[in-house]
């Protein structure tokens, strides 16, 4: 399997995804420049964290002009599987991938911290090594991770159970008072309506590996791989 990590100029955790994917799950990686256009060799496309075109205008609104975003909404719409990690969620958001829109977070602070997540679902391609109600802790880092839609489109992503992460206790107990930045309903990932893109603010790639002190972001990676396998064997 080829996965491809998406650079943006001001991209920051495209190297930390790369490490992930290559060295610590030892699979096929190449970085895709954001002016390249052809995805055709790939299985699985990340868009990484960071401040893409240096958050100018909005989180995400430049970036999905990038040439290569035409591509990938063009993978995605046939079916490849795409990630998009904090400003790529942003990303994907502006792209039209994924419903809602990023506001500052509630306390107009930088957040830094880890916090839980209750899997929503355990049959997508994106947790299919995890269980429905699982918590698991994954670190944030964002100033614009404050998750917006409006309320046709929020009944919408719960009647097809398109929230995939949200905001908890470590005992899983979802109510304001875990939510670090406001989001709608305690949001922290989505998947579009075909279920092959997700967007995710927390950073998985960031507690892959047990030296970073957490290996529950290796969840997701394991369960993208899994997915790609079986679609192989079919």
């Amino acid at each position: 399997m080829r996965w491809g990590v998406v650079v943006f100029p001001g991209s920051n955790c495209d190297a930390d995804c790369y490490h992930v994917i290559k060295n610590v799950m030892g699979q096929e990686t190449d970085y895709i420049w954001h002016q390249d256009s052809d995805l055709s060799r790939f299985d699985a496309i990340i868009l990484p964290g960071g401040f893409s075109y240096g958050d100018y205008l909005r989180t995400g609104a430049i970036a999905r002009f990038s040439p290569v975003m035409s591509s990938v909404i063009d993978f995605a719409e046939k079916g490849g599987l795409v990630i998009g990690i904090c400003n790529g969620f942003q990303i994907l958001l502006e792209a039209g991938l994924l419903p809602g829109a990023m506001l500052r977070n509630k306390s107009l602070k930088f957040i830094c911290d880890s916090v839980y997540l209750k899997v929503k679902r355990g049959d997508t391609p994106f947790t299919n090594r995890m269980r429905e109600g699982q918590v698991i802790k994954i670190p944030i880092a964002h100033g614009e991770g404050n998750y917006y839609c409006d309320q046709e489109t929020l009944l919408r992503l719960k009647q097809e159970k398109r929230i995939v992460f949200s905001y908890c206790s470590q005992q899983g107990v979802e109510s304001t008072a875990f939510n670090p930045n406001g989001s709608v309903e305690n949001i922290a990932g989505i998947i579009n309506e075909k279920g092959n893109v997700l967007g995710m603010m927390p950073h998985p790639e960031r507690c892959s590996e047990s030296v970073l002190g957490g290996t529950d972001g290796r969840y997701i990676f394991d369960s993208m791989l899994e997915w790609l396998k079986e679609m192989g064997e079919k």
